[in-house]
């Protein structure tokens, strides 16, 4: 991995150096002045350990500093691996010692990998990109190792909720910082909100494995009902999530007037709990469209050809998930307008408790948004298998 860095970015006893090797301490010097690291919690140590060089390239005709991660990223995931690698032998060998005992399938290694190794990376991301706390990468483990090892198409649905809501609150996060009053920087989640958003895929996806075993498996509402209504309600769980995140994220800086309260369609200011745009609704479609695509496709890539010609159609999947991210959004801005305290303070910042100040706007105390988060959820995994059953 090379980050090229511009000669006003490098300190002023490099910018004149001809192409050579740098001290570890330039090293450091470099990378907190193009602003890639805080120098003050890495040391040189820890820089020569990361096997980090630089390098000044003048056949560029200047002074253009490339900066070269040795490895990096190569050790990174082989560590990962030395250590996710023998819990997933230990819980194949339990898995196959209970079933030997009591009866049941035995799950194969691989997949146990996967569902140990696949969750740590994307935590680890999560961690370096600021968009998990400690907590919420400890919880995430939890979430992606049920959701993994259930199916492979609820670890890509997973995936595509949490990279693409991330980038979605990262978006014009200074603007948002004007609405909101509790607005958080880089959006980082905690494991209240890694729960309240992805614990009822979670909670559905271990269902799915008791019920149905782990595997990918085309969705048939008619010869195969239990395990095609469990997989859709995953489905609808992280659509809704990813389709409001979009609405909320997208909406409240896109829309070209303001909002209207879902209740009694009156204007009200942006970041109003409650408040629908034309805009919000068309990118919450569009947020569970995405993740209904990813089912779709993974579907395709991972079940044989000739269960899939045997299954109903697949393709309709996708608009099964538009429907959840629509029809989430929805339910949540309805909780939202009725059983979720809104109100506006004299800096015109959107505010979710009463206080001095504070003019109400819509809704009542009885709700915060992490568990109106999680309602919707789980209604909207109740509702879309009977709505799936109208599209497919």
């Amino acid at each position: 991995m090379e980050h090229l860095i511009t000669p006003s970015q490098l300190p002023r006893n490099a910018q004149s150096t001809s192409c050579q090797k740098f001290t570890p301490r330039t090293v450091i010097a470099i990378w907190n002045a193009a602003g890639l690291i805080d120098a003050a919690t890495v040391s040189g140590s820890q820089a020569s350990a990361a096997g980090i060089s630089v390098r000044v390239d003048a056949a560029r005709g200047g002074c253009e500093a490339v900066l070269c991660v040795v490895l990096t990223m190569r050790q990174t995931f082989l560590l990962l691996l030395f250590i996710t690698l023998p819990i997933s032998v230990v819980l194949w060998f339990i898995n196959a010692f209970v079933s030997s005992t009591i009866g049941g399938s035995v799950i194969e290694p691989s997949r146990w990998l996967s569902a140990t190794l696949l969750p740590v990376i994307v935590a680890w991301w999560g961690l370096r990109k600021k968009s998990l706390s400690s907590s919420g990468a400890v919880c995430g483990l939890i979430v992606g190792f049920l959701l993994t090892l259930g199916s492979y198409v609820f670890f890509v649905n997973l995936l595509i909720f949490f990279v693409s809501s991330s980038k979605a609150t990262k978006y014009k996060s200074a603007m948002k910082r004007k609405l909101e009053s509790d607005h958080k920087e880089g959006g980082e989640r905690n494991w209240v909100q890694v729960m309240c958003n992805g614990g009822v895929a979670s909670l559905i996806a271990w269902f799915y494995i008791v019920d149905c075993g782990c595997g990918e498996n085309p969705v048939d509402l008619i010869y195969s009902y239990r395990c095609s209504w469990l997989s859709v309600a995953v489905l609808g769980a992280l659509a809704c999530c990813n389709g409001d995140t979009w609405a909320s994220e997208f909406g409240a800086v896109l829309s070209f007037g303001d909002p209207l309260l879902i209740t009694n369609l009156q204007s009200v200011p942006r970041g109003t709990n409650g408040g629908v745009s034309l805009i919000g609704l068309l990118v919450s479609f569009l947020g569970g469209l995405l993740v209904g695509l990813g089912h779709y496709l993974t579907l395709l890539m991972l079940v044989s050809t000739p269960v899939m010609i045997a299954a109903p159609p697949q393709w309709p999947i996708v608009l099964v998930g538009a429907a959840g991210g629509l029809l989430g959004s929805l339910i949540d801005s309805l909780l939202g307008a009725t059983m979720q305290y809104s109100g506006i303070t004299s800096e015109g910042k959107i505010v979710e408790r009463p206080g001095e100040n504070v003019k109400h706007i819509s809704g009542s105390h009885i709700l915060d948004n992490h568990a109106v988060n999680l309602i919707s959820s789980l209604l909207t995994a109740i509702f879309l298998p009977r709505v799936a059953l109208l599209i497919m």
